[in-house]
């Protein structure tokens, strides 16, 4: 009997030697990625930001290209839904859900929207040129700059259906999330092999965020509640916790994709800051769009300044709407607006984030108010350093 506990135990832990040995190469088949394997056909981009830091706006400049399918934030419905959960713990659901969408696999909504639906139940559809034309709606052709009224009042009683019918035709598929806090999150995204995925990380100066956020507090209070664990209950960010928690990610995300990143990273992370797109547009633009393995086309790039260089719309405006407007000034308009006192609150909170992302802090109303003074300092583009990598990561 004693023989046989032993052999026992013995295959027992054979067997997990065996497992262990098998996790192992899976992961570093994982992580490598080898040249051997095919890449998929479509390209996948996932634009990483935060609320209120121009992510709308970026948004809009993939979902015009004719060769890309755009869904706007689709992990809204895991947070409607899920609402008394914190951020951490939806991480996962929404990780899913984005890995879905990636694939054109829109079975994954039934869960948040069981009912028969049409393509208006979808989170802020009508942003999205591929579910406003051929062959999701009739109404718009393709290579047409669409507008999100006239999509509304035309499109919107199409079945729900034509969203996987029409993610499937497309070969970049293109993601804007304001819901991810750690980039680790999306390391299974990143080694899975039947994905071709790449990250945009849009940031933005977090003192001009804080502006805008005063702006949205009625749209942001049920997010702010789901970032600070307040079981369902909306909460204002007088105190700037939650602008907190978002200059935390962004540094968090930062310096995972920069400092001594996995290898499966390589010419796979791109860093924006929303001050370079609108003080340089088409170039900045022209970037991104390489970085998508896409090209701008002259429809496009007329589409491009027009609205980043319009009049600017009136005082009241809907928290997510994308106008033609002056950009850069839209950009700076929280140095005459914020009081210093607020700007120091927020400093106090997101310094790591200002200095990491390459702001320059303010030390006085004096230099706030001097607008010659530029705070956005000349950004490295060089942001790997391969060399330094540890073979094991």
């Amino acid at each position: 009997m004693m023989r046989l506990r032993i052999s026992s135990t013995i295959v027992v832990v054979f067997l997990m030697i065996q497992t262990g040995f098998l996790l192992f190469m899976y992961a570093r088949r994982s992580s490598f990625m080898p040249q051997s394997e095919e890449k998929p056909s479509r390209v996948h981009i996932l634009i990483l930001s935060s609320w209120r830091s121009g992510s709308s706006f970026v948004g809009q400049l993939f979902s015009q290209h004719p060769d890309v399918f755009y869904l706007m934030e689709p992990a809204w419905h895991v947070w409607v839904t899920m609402y008394q959960n914190s951020a951490k713990v939806l991480h996962m659901a929404v990780r899913d859900l984005v890995r879905s969408v990636f694939k054109c696999d829109m079975s994954v909504f039934d869960a948040y929207m069981p009912w028969k639906r049409n393509l208006s139940d979808l989170f802020q559809w009508a942003v999205s040129r591929a579910l406003c034309s051929a062959p999701a709606c009739d109404s718009f052709q393709r290579t047409d700059i669409t507008n999100e009224m006239a999509c509304k009042t035309l499109c919107g009683k199409y079945p729900f259906s034509k969203v996987e019918e029409a993610c499937k035709t497309y070969s970049h598929i293109v993601l804007k999330e304001v819901r991810f806090f750690d980039l680790t999150v999306l390391y299974p995204l990143l080694t899975d092999l039947s994905l071709n995925l790449k990250i945009i990380h849009l940031v933005r100066d977090p003192r001009a965020v804080a502006k805008s956020r005063e702006q949205s507090v009625k749209a942001l209070a049920r997010d702010n509640g789901i970032v600070l664990s307040t079981n369902g209950t909306k909460v204002e960010d007088s105190k700037y916790k939650v602008l907190q928690e978002i200059c935390s990610s962004h540094v968090q995300i930062y310096e995972t994709a920069t400092q001594k990143p996995p290898r499966f990273l390589k010419d796979r992370y791109l860093m924006i800051r929303f001050e370079d797109l609108v003080q340089d547009p088409l170039s900045e633009i022209r970037d991104m769009y390489t970085f998508a393995d896409l090209r701008l086309t002259p429809r496009l790039e007329s589409w491009i300044y027009n609205i980043t260089h319009g009049q600017g719309p009136g005082k009241k405006r809907e928290a997510f709407k994308i106008t033609s407007r002056d950009a850069v000034n839209v950009s700076q308009a929280w140095r005459n607006i914020l009081s210093f006192q607020k700007i120091k609150k927020v400093q106090e909170v997101c310094k790591g984030a200002i200095n990491m992302l390459g702001y320059k802090l303010l030390d006085s109303e004096k230099e706030q108010k001097d607008l010659s003074l530029d705070l956005v300092l000349p950004r490295q583009r060089n942001q790997f350093s391969w060399s330094s990598f540890n073979p094991k990561n």
